[in-house]
């Protein structure tokens, strides 16, 4: 990873704009996890507050096997949604941050 601390620096004023502006931009930005096939979606925005949850009927009739499925779904919910913030912070920043101690 190639970061240079000067650049960061130099548009310290730029970045912290469009900083500011994205998170009002967070409500936006959503994505759905999914486990099971797609019997267990979670929506999720990027203020990471769930928004749906939707269960096929069918996946009721184990409950143990439902509990794995949310946690599942959830989870990949999260990392796409994560995904989808560090690439538009990096969009905006000019960096790729994927990998970067500390970011999402």
């Amino acid at each position: 990873m190639n970061i240079n601390p000067f650049d960061v620096l130099k548009n310290a004023q730029k970045i912290q704009e469009q900083m500011s502006g994205f998170q009002e931009k967070l409500g936006f930005i959503k994505a759905t996890g999914a486990a099971g096939g797609g019997l267990v979606e979670i929506d999720i925005n990027g203020k990471l507050e769930v928004l749906a949850v939707r269960i096929a009927p069918q996946a009721m009739d184990d409950a143990e096997m439902l509990q794995d499925l949310i946690m599942s779904a959830f989870t990949d919910g999260m990392t796409k949604v994560k995904e989808a913030i560090t690439s538009q912070v990096g969009s905006m920043t000019g960096m790729n941050l994927s990998g970067f101690p500390g970011v999402m």
